[in-house]
């Protein structure tokens, strides 16, 4: 399909144009996780023809993912295939013009620089403030604009940092929130707010890539799309003695290394194993005794009453069953070994 007429409608956009499409083109996108909200970013930004696309998740799909995460169908969840891979798959299917690179991973202040260092604009499709806050003082450390977007229940937020020019999220945000937070496994999502606010945060990236900084919204936008309530705050201007973007501190990103983490509302712990290569043929024949194995090339799944052990060819693992990260620690050791 020529250039042209696949990007037609969007060209006859005046502020796009023939040359912001080529603009586009020229792009270069990381997406941090691929959910709900990362893969309506990927879906969008991949049709209008953003030219380079790298794809962070360290999940798979399952069947609850399907509701609202549109890159997604039922075969990817059969097969447990990691949301990066099968983001990427679907996008070549329509659209084969753009590069797209699946990362199976999980950011952490080890990785960041290799997987955000060239690249122009980071979006945010994560679950959780600390990879936020991460991804912040990095942006901010290196000068690159990113956009923070979280969408829960039926309420959405988004804002754009412009390092340099705007807030960053830690003006606004200066601690991560603390006490009981609202999740989409505890709270529901409706996949009306995550399109919604992909949408502005799409956009927002697409002003960005064609040099329309003078549109860039300079707000923390929230929206909630049952009751219709509105809130908008400026961020137009960084706060004064902010940690990061005033005080240069940049304490998620100095961070050597992070605690097993629990992820967002899935009764779940992430055990992190720094690049340990994994042979997943031989954990098969090992585990096979002891309860359900299943792998293919991307991921390993395990099933032992109560627990699911799902395993990643780098030895990063996801224990399903409990929050007790203790617990989590010694089914890994048992299993896979410390």
């Amino acid at each position: 399909m020529e250039f042209a007429e696949r990007y037609s409608r969007q060209v006859l956009f005046p502020p796009i144009g023939e040359a912001g499409q080529q603009q586009l083109a020229k792009s270069r996108v990381a997406i941090v996780g691929c959910g709900a909200t990362g893969s309506a970013l990927a879906s969008l930004l991949s049709r209008a023809g953003m030219g380079y696309l790298r794809i962070l998740d360290r999940d798979y799909v399952e069947p609850s993912n399907l509701q609202r995460q549109v890159l997604f169908d039922e075969a990817d969840a059969a097969e447990s295939l990691p949301k990066a891979i099968a983001a990427a798959r679907k996008i070549k299917s329509f659209n084969s013009a753009i590069t797209v690179e699946p990362r199976v991973a999980d950011l952490t202040p080890g990785n960041v620089a290799e997987l955000l260092s060239d690249v122009e604009i980071v979006l945010d499709g994560t679950d959780n403030f600390e990879t936020r806050y991460l991804i912040n003082d990095f942006a901010v450390s290196q000068g690159v604009p990113w956009i923070y977007a979280a969408g829960v229940a039926s309420y959405a937020v988004t804002m754009t940092v412009l390092p340099g020019e705007t807030a960053c999220l830690a003006c606004v945000f200066p601690d991560s929130p603390r006490g009981m937070v609202e999740t989409c496994d505890t709270s529901g999502i409706l996949n009306s707010a995550v399109n919604f606010v992909a949408s502005i945060a799409a956009t927002e990236a697409i002003k960005l890539a064609v040099g329309a900084r003078d549109k860039i919204r300079r707000t923390l936008l929230s929206y909630d799309v049952w009751t219709s309530d509105y809130a908008s705050i400026k961020t137009d201007k960084p706060r004064p003695g902010c940690r990061c973007c005033q005080q240069r501190d940049f304490v998620h990103l100095a961070g050597e290394g992070r605690p097993h983490i629990t992820l967002c509302g899935r009764n779940s712990v992430q055990i992190h194993e720094r690049q340990r290569p994994i042979d997943f043929s031989e954990i098969t024949r090992r585990l096979t005794p002891h309860g359900k194995v299943r792998h293919n090339e991307f991921i390993l799944r395990f099933w032992r009453e109560p627990y699911e052990l799902t395993l990643f060819p780098d030895g990063r693992a996801i224990i399903k069953g409990t929050t007790d990260t203790a617990i989590a620690r010694s089914l890994y050791a048992r299993y896979v070994g410390s």
